[in-house]
């Protein structure tokens, strides 16, 4: 188990490496001068070449690339070049502690600083949004297979299908709308953390924004979770079990369903690891400042640095959740730890 552990976290490495060259490959060597947008479209020749110097773009894309794999293991400061460093004062120079993902011009502060402000807020929001949609579409899914035909059974796959087709953004206008200012039932919401409000004042803020996520995913989960537990029922150890007079409930939760957890593991996964930074539309409608908005602010003013860091870093949050996965696999099949 800890050969196939290790095995698994150094492919991960590799793919980490890998991402980061094509993105630094795909952001730097484009034909747009990012020192061009580092200094403002209206800077002259001159402030461009400082920056330039100072962001360290006027080495090459490899040496760049270096530089700053360099920097996730000892840190940098800014600017980068020595040269100029030696014409400052020491606080005007910005130290940039490991794993340091870049400088931002337009924040006026470390790639770090910014990701660390909007990290939170994502990962409560994703947090919020797994728990709700694992518990309803697996216990709903559930209910609709052990009732397959029914009414019951229709009723939930229909709700289903009526909540997956609803866009994020109307789900999230009509909850604040109604469910929290006309109704009245929850507080209008907005992100407080732990260590302000409490766990009870954290949660109930969450849980809108995390019900409008959950709705979209929880369809899906439904239809996967049902179909899963049919096909497991049909089994012919489902079956031998039966015959040995074991008790209905015992049959659907020791053994249908925790065949069925291996897919959904898979799904969770990487789902979960898809909104903590594809939650924009949600981010924007509750006015949360999280991973989503400062994709799309850092996109609107091509703020390199900023974008260069959420890629690698919602890239390796994927790379960890597929890791993760894989060992919980090897948990739940031990099969799977010979491949």
């Amino acid at each position: 188990m800890l050969g196939y552990v290790i095995r698994r976290c150094f492919i991960g490495l590799v793919m980490v490496i890998v991402m980061s060259l094509v993105t630094f490959l795909l952001f730097f060597a484009s034909p747009v001068d990012p020192a061009r947008y580092a200094c403002g479209k209206s800077c002259d020749e001159n402030t461009r070449e400082m920056a330039r110097k100072s962001l360290g773009y006027d080495q090459p894309v490899m040496v760049q690339w270096g530089q700053f794999m360099k920097g996730l293991v000892v840190g940098r400061e800014y600017p980068v070049d020595p040269e100029l460093r030696a014409t400052m004062n020491e606080d005007q120079i910005t130290e940039c502690a490991a794993p340091c993902l870049g400088y931002s011009v337009y924040n006026n502060k470390t790639v770090n600083e910014s990701i660390s402000e909007a990290f939170p807020v994502s990962a409560s929001l994703a947090v919020a949004a797994i728990i709700m949609w694992l518990l309803g579409g697996i216990l709903l899914g559930v209910l609709a297979a052990v009732t397959r035909g029914s009414p019951l059974d229709r009723g939930i796959v229909a709700l289903a299908l009526v909540a997956y087709a609803f866009p994020s953004f109307f789900i999230g206008t009509f909850l604040i709308r109604y469910v929290s200012l006309k109704w009245g039932l929850f507080p209008f919401p907005e992100y407080t953390p732990i260590a302000e409000g409490g766990v009870g004042e954290w949660a109930l803020n969450l849980f809108l924004p995390g019900l409008t996520l959950a709705l979209l995913f929880m369809a899906g989960y439904i239809r996967m979770t049902r179909a899963f537990v049919l096909e497991s029922m049909s089994e012919d150890y489902v079956r031998t079990a039966r015959a040995k007079g074991l008790a209905g409930r015992r049959v659907l939760f020791k053994h249908s369903l925790r065949a069925s957890l291996t897919p959904l593991v898979t799904m969770a996964g990487l789902d979960f690891a898809a909104v903590l930074g594809g939650a924009v539309i949600t981010e924007t409608v509750f006015n949360y400042n999280g991973l989503g908005k400062l994709a799309v602010t850092a996109n609107a003013t091509f703020d390199l640095p900023v974008l260069i860091g959420l890629v690698l870093l919602l890239g390796s949050i994927v790379i960890i959740a597929n890791i993760i996965v894989d060992i919980l696999y090897a948990f739940i099949d031990p099969r799977v730890r010979v491949g």
